[in-house]
């Protein structure tokens, strides 16, 4: 199983090693993992404390990098970011960070992620910076870039996110914080080869977070047959991270 959506603890509340124990006990076996901090202030040092943190298990835990679209330099610190430290992705969050889909060095962060390979994991399932649609029409834009809506649209716009997936074929969708009935009607109307879950982990001080069981749990009651769970859980994810 691939967690795509789990964030570095903040404030060093526990290292890598106790989050990999929490992760064979929900039966993870990769984890796709972001700076928390670095998401309020963007930085090479955020993306360096990153790099850090999951070097003790590179098999286990990926690296996706976080910028501020608007730095002039994001498109170099993202080139930096996959040469020096291996990250495969890039996670930026439109609602904290304060960017719309519009913003114009945003075009720039896209065609950077496109010309190396790597996806982009947005935030999404939050008015007004942060809708599903919003970030498609971004993804139209940059057609061979692969964009992932982190949370499938959370409680409210979960809708809009599986219009998303069937209206632009370069928007995965990731079922993270996503209610158990939209969960069952994502399955049900998205292309299966576009589907991802994440916990959301790492938001609170403990390895072993409540939240992401319930998420697990979740999961396991969707009747998901042996197809639907190894493309959720392992082709799909391992596919974007093959970059």
């Amino acid at each position: 199983m691939i967690d795509f959506h789990v964030h570095q603890p903040a404030a060093a509340a526990y290292g890598p090693a106790e989050y990999l124990a929490a992760m064979d006990e929900l039966g993870i076996d990769v984890s796709v993992v972001f700076t928390y901090e670095g998401l309020l202030r963007p930085s090479a040092a955020a993306n360096d404390s990153l790099a850090a943190w999951v070097a003790p298990a590179p098999g286990r835990l990926v690296a996706f990098a976080t910028v501020d679209p608007r730095d002039p330099g994001a498109g170099d610190e993202i080139e930096r970011c996959v040469r020096e430290h291996g990250m495969r992705g890039i996670k930026l969050h439109p609602w904290l960070q304060g960017f719309s889909a519009h913003t114009p060095g945003l075009d720039d962060v896209c065609s950077v992620a496109g010309a190396l390979g790597i996806p982009i994991l947005f935030h999404d399932g939050t008015p007004p910076f942060s809708t599903p649609l919003q970030l498609a029409a971004l993804a139209r834009r940059h057609p061979i870039t692969r964009i992932v809506l982190g949370h499938g649209g959370l409680h409210d716009l979960w809708r809009e996110a599986i219009e998303a997936v069937l209206t632009t074929p370069n928007v995965h969708l990731c079922m993270s914080g996503t209610p158990g009935y939209a969960m069952r009607a994502i399955v049900a109307r998205c292309p299966l080869d576009r589907l991802l879950f994440g916990t959301d982990a790492g938001l609170r001080p403990e390895p072993l977070q409540r939240y992401a069981v319930l998420r697990v749990r979740q999961l396991g009651e969707l009747g998901l047959d042996d197809d639907q769970r190894e493309a959720i859980l392992v082709t799909n994810p391992r596919r974007l991270l093959a970059a």
